[in-house]
């Protein structure tokens, strides 16, 4: 194996790897556009071994931060499980070596950026060949390999000498110290993890372990990491260490050739189709947009002509940061395209609230006409950013589930979970399940009450879990409508009266949203009141003629309102003609109307009932107008059918059931 980035082994593989470009045994290659894609996001040791239960139970115990034996293997041997849910893309926590001495299991402590993680591995000597017998594994099943990786930092490579009154130093044997604006004294740790006082240089330890320090050997330099101890106080929180993880000083020229290197090699050596990106507002130096470029171009020259790259911004100016981090700004002066895409905090933040009735659905509109402003010359080489974003309802580091359990009611707010994702699935982005959503973990608290051992759950990898189903069908219907991967966006205004229009601002609301592409539009309604539903309409084909219509919804009973859909929305969510002309399509600026679409229309589920054989009779209390003027349309609709809601201090409860009808 290479522990330097010029060893002859290590050229073997970036010389292999570029020789086979194109060729039938070279590398994987991209999809055309990440978008037809969905990733599964899954943490490596909590995941699945094939051969042993959890090493400690309860599986989902929010007090233990150890290892619990989850491997590649057992990734591979849940491919068909994943593959029959629909996903299309998986994320792997951090897989490279950490400090073997370190229970840090989640893997962001990475001290040998060219080696697998042995403690994944059946084999820990086999661990580079198990890791490329998973990505292989995972690409004859049709679906692609994104690794999570760090540029920011370390493991816990040294210790710091501890001021007296430093009392969480002390604590913590010298693993984190307070920030200080000096450079400490260190002391570089053994194999064993023994901090040695004469180890007070990594230049100086003669023949470190493989298991100490840093690796490849290029990175064995003082200077490149900072050394000051924890995050300093202040404004600017992204300097220093996180805990016990060591900050690099990622502004450093050097630093960044050799980091860029060591990811290329990861590429060549694992065949790997993407990379996020951790903590990236904390790097320096244009490393971002240097690091993004230069993995791009690599990653074409072996035949990757579309690796993705998507980093973590995740603090409470994340609008703003993003723009400043990702791909390239057309008013700069550089001619290089940086990371292509972020991880969508700013519409975690909207959705998730909207969606469980905390907040009205003009929250979501106002976070996207703030990301319109804010990031209006950004462009990755996608193109526009924002339509490759990776969006997500929960993930490992937000302390929660989406779901909520009650006690005593386990299930009374089971429907907020797919009425959420169904909206996830077709709102712009690149959407993301976290592993053990699709199962319904209902974890929160902590870091660990969100990282369960899933294998050890009742019931296991349950193929006839009402959450795996209905992901499943909600999987299916972004598959099956290209407008839902690729089409322009835009909200729709309602109504209680059909004359006047607006975003809904009420506490629960309701949501209604357009995806359109060409000659096809999607609807998307989704209303979190009593006996609710959420209607997606879809008409596809130029010869049929434009509708007339209106929805009504819900019941006027028991407080409810009727509601109408705008068909003339302008960009700014007023309503043109009452909603009683021709569907249109909104205006896409101040100025300009674009032509009628052709053929589009939604009806109320409860003008449905008979011909589709469904029963609504509660749905029907609200007066209904509809005039549709169609020359034989082929008429496909996917409903999302929600329950009776409740309130509680957790929010809305809607149900949501996706099926495809033909009539």
């Amino acid at each position: 194996m290479p522990t330097s980035l010029f060893d002859a082994d290590f050229q073997t593989i970036f010389d292999a790897a570029k020789n086979a470009a194109g060729q039938a045994n070279g590398p994987f290659p991209s999809p055309p556009d990440w978008r037809d894609q969905w990733i599964y996001f899954l943490m490596v040791d909590r995941f699945n071994n094939k051969t042993a239960l959890p090493r400690h139970q309860p599986f989902d115990d929010p007090s233990f931060s150890d290892f619990q034996g989850g491997e590649f293997s057992g990734v591979a041997d849940k491919l068909p499980y994943l593959k029959k849910l629909g996903v299309g893309a998986i994320w792997l926590s951090p897989v490279l070596k950490n400090l073997k001495f370190d229970p840090i299991y989640h893997g962001y402590g990475i001290h040998n950026f060219l080696r697998a993680e042995p403690r994944f591995a059946d084999d820990p000597e086999k661990a580079d060949d198990e890791l490329r017998a998973l990505v292989d594994a995972t690409h004859a099943h049709g679906i692609y390999i994104i690794f999570d990786i760090v540029l920011n930092h370390t493991g816990s490579v040294f210790t710091y000498l501890c001021d007296a009154n430093d009392e969480n130093c002390k604590r913590t044997g010298g693993s984190e110290s307070r920030f200080s604006d000096n450079i400490r004294t260190v002391r570089w740790r053994d194999g064993d993890g023994v901090p040695r006082p004469q180890f007070g240089s990594v230049e100086s330890i003669p023949t470190p372990s493989l298991d100490s320090v840093i690796w490849p050997k290029e990175l064995q330099k003082d200077d490149f990491f900072r050394r000051q101890g924890g995050t300093k106080p202040g404004p600017d929180d992204t300097i220093g260490d996180f805990a016990s993880l060591k900050q690099m000083l990622t502004a450093d020229a050097d630093l960044q050739r050799f980091l860029i290197r060591a990811y290329q090699y990861v590429i060549a050596r694992y065949d790997v189709d993407g990379f996020r990106i951790d903590t990236l507002r904390y790097l320096k130096g244009d490393l971002p947009r240097l690091f993004g470029n230069s993995i791009r171009e690599f990653a074409e020259q072996i035949g990757k002509k579309n690796f993705f790259t998507f980093g973590e911004v995740f603090d409470a100016q994340a609008e703003q940061d993003i723009a400043r981090f990702i791909g390239r700004n057309t008013n700069d002066k550089s001619d290089l395209v940086g990371v292509d895409a972020a991880v969508d905090y700013p519409l975690f933040n909207a959705l998730k609230a909207v969606a469980k009735g905390f907040s009205a659905p003009t929250a979501l509109v106002n976070m996207f006409h703030f990301r319109k402003q804010i990031e209006r010359d950004v462009l990755s080489s996608h193109g526009e950013a924002t339509r490759f974003f990776v969006t997500f309802l929960d993930n490992h580091d937000v302390k929660e589930r989406f779901r909520f359990i009650e006690p005593g009611q386990e299930h009374k707010f089971d429907d907020q979970v797919t009425l959420a994702f169904g909206c996830l699935y077709a709102l712009p982005g690149i959407p993301c399940i976290y592993y053990g959503t699709e199962l319904g973990l209902s974890g929160r608290g902590n870091d660990e009450a969100v990282r369960e051992a899933i294998w050890g759950r009742p019931g296991g990898f349950d193929e006839n879990n009402f959450f795996y189903k209905e992901f499943r069908k909600i999987a299916l219907v972004r598959a099956n409508r290209p407008s839902l991967r690729y089409g322009r966006f835009y909200f729709r205004p309602i109504s209680g009266n059909s004359h006047d229009f607006a975003i809904s601002s009420l506490q629960p609301g309701v949501l209604a949203f357009s995806r359109i592409l060409n000659d096809e539009e999607t609807v998307i309604v989704a209303k979190c009141r009593r006996q609710v539903w959420s209607i997606v309409g879809y008409y596809r084909g130029r010869t049929a003629q434009p509708a007339e219509h209106s929805i009504s919804r819900a019941l006027q009973q028991q407080g409810h309102t009727c509601g109408t859909l705008c068909s003339t929305p302008d960009w700014n969510g007023n309503c043109a003609g009452g909603g009683r002309r021709n569907w249109q399509r909104p205006i896409a600026d101040n100025s300009r109307r674009t032509p009628a679409l052709r053929g589009a229309d939604i009806r109320a589920l409860a003008d449905y009932r008979n011909d589709l054989n469904l029963r609504a009779s509660r749905a029907a209390s609200c007066s209904e107008s509809f005039r549709p003027r169609l020359a034989n349309p082929q008429l496909t609709i996917s409903h999302f059918r929600l329950r009776r809601d409740t309130r509680s201090g957790n929010g809305t409860a809607v149900n949501i059931a996706p099926y495809l009808i033909r009539r």
